[in-house]
């Protein structure tokens, strides 16, 4: 599956129980009376939409993010389910995910989760520490987070939980002290990322205003080379700079992304990239949940934006998306996306200060020195 012939179908949920401070994703909380049923209609209504615009699709992947899809009823999930099986062609072995927040409540719907065809589940732990977690914002306890992963672990196929780590005042051996925990709770996948302050939030807020201390640059790396060292050695190595699988157990669905597949967008906010006519279309839906709920009744689907990509800027989305991968990208493929090859100029400068390397096959990859400014290195390649 390394090459883009994978298709997936995104379905975003957009609704949460409360914002995490650090949280910049499109998620919402919606206080009252709420139509559950209706707005599942309007998901119906936008995957028909976009069946007609890319038809003949086999699915491999579907993923259910948000916001919070363990507060959708499972009857729902089922809806959204049926709906995709109507219009594309499922895999039989299609990869079914969900994300769920650890609370007590949602653990309760899995079994309902799986009945209705979700078989791998990811939660959002964040932290196995109280005090992180009442700062990260999060409604459950430490307690509730390994109560859910066990439950997820044995009713799901597959199942992964996310950790944020370089949280601020956290110490080198408090992660190294949590990672081992964490680890120890894993089977099979396990996501582990560097908390970022992202502009919008309210960690964003606290931390111009001085009021939010984090890890140093320094302190940060080291907790990166950490946790590569930890998780290689646990058996669950980086497949991706922030992922980690024992082999075969790696996420289907991000693959998709980070392989550059094609994948529908469906639901408020969600962006697509689908092939029409041999061009490659980026699409992104209307934001605002209700806005978006009228938008689709009223004309099929939510879009906002349609645009066709330009050679350079698919060359662009490849480089940012398949460096992340262990596996590392195909020059060649680059070449065809882009109708022009890479610069040798500049991988030959990669390579001698050690950030980039050539594997066996002539694929090129990202070195673990160069992981921790991919960004810069990403943006070499493209210049």
């Amino acid at each position: 599956m390394s090459a883009n012939t994978a298709f997936g179908v995104y379905v975003h949920w957009p609704f949460c129980a409360a914002k995490c401070p650090y949280c910049d994703f499109n998620s919402h909380v919606h206080h009252g009376a709420f139509d559950e049923e209706s707005f599942v209609k309007a998901y119906v209504k936008e995957i028909e939409a976009t069946a007609r615009r890319a038809p003949g699709r086999l699915v491999e992947s579907i993923f259910f993010g948000g916001g919070t899809p363990s507060l959708m009823n499972p009857k729902s999930a089922a809806a959204i389910l049926d709906a995709i099986a109507r219009n594309w062609q499922v895999a039989d072995n299609a990869e079914v995910t969900l994300e769920a927040n650890p609370t007590s409540v949602e653990a309760e719907r899995f079994r309902g989760y799986r009945e209705a065809g979700v078989n791998r589940v990811s939660l959002g732990v964040q932290s196995l520490r109280p005090e992180p977690l009442a700062k990260l914002g999060r409604l459950h306890s430490v307690d509730d987070a390994v109560a859910a992963v066990r439950l997820a672990q044995s009713i799901f196929d597959r199942s992964s939980f996310d950790i944020i780590y370089a949280r601020p005042d956290q110490t080198l051996e408090a992660w190294d002290d949590e990672l081992t925990d964490a680890l120890a709770l894993s089977d099979g996948h396990l996501s582990l990322y560097q908390l970022t302050i992202e502009s919008g939030t309210r960690y964003f807020d606290l931390f111009h205003a001085g009021k939010l201390k984090m890890p140093s640059e320094d302190l940060s790396a080291d907790m990166f080379e950490l946790t590569q060292e930890r998780t290689a050695a646990y058996g669950l190595p980086a497949y991706e700079i922030s992922n980690h699988a024992r082999p075969g157990q790696e996420s289907r669905h991000n693959l998709v992304y980070w392989r550059y597949g094609e994948y529908a967008g469906i639901g408020p906010g969600a962006h697509g990239r689908l092939l029409i006519g041999g061009v490659r279309h980026a699409t992104a839906a209307e934001k605002m949940p209700f806005k978006w709920w009228e938008k689709v009744m009223e004309t099929g689907d939510g879009l906002v934006a349609d645009d066709n990509l330009t050679w350079d800027e698919e060359g662009d989305e490849y480089l940012v998306m398949g460096l992340r991968l262990r596996e590392g990208i195909d020059p060649g493929r680059y070449q065809a996306l882009a109708r022009r090859p890479l610069t040798q100029v500049q991988i030959s400068h990669l390579m001698d200060i050690g950030f980039i390397e050539t594997l066996p096959n002539g694929r090129l990859r990202v070195t673990e020195k160069g992981w921790p400014v991919l960004d810069a290195v990403v943006a070499d390649l493209a210049a």
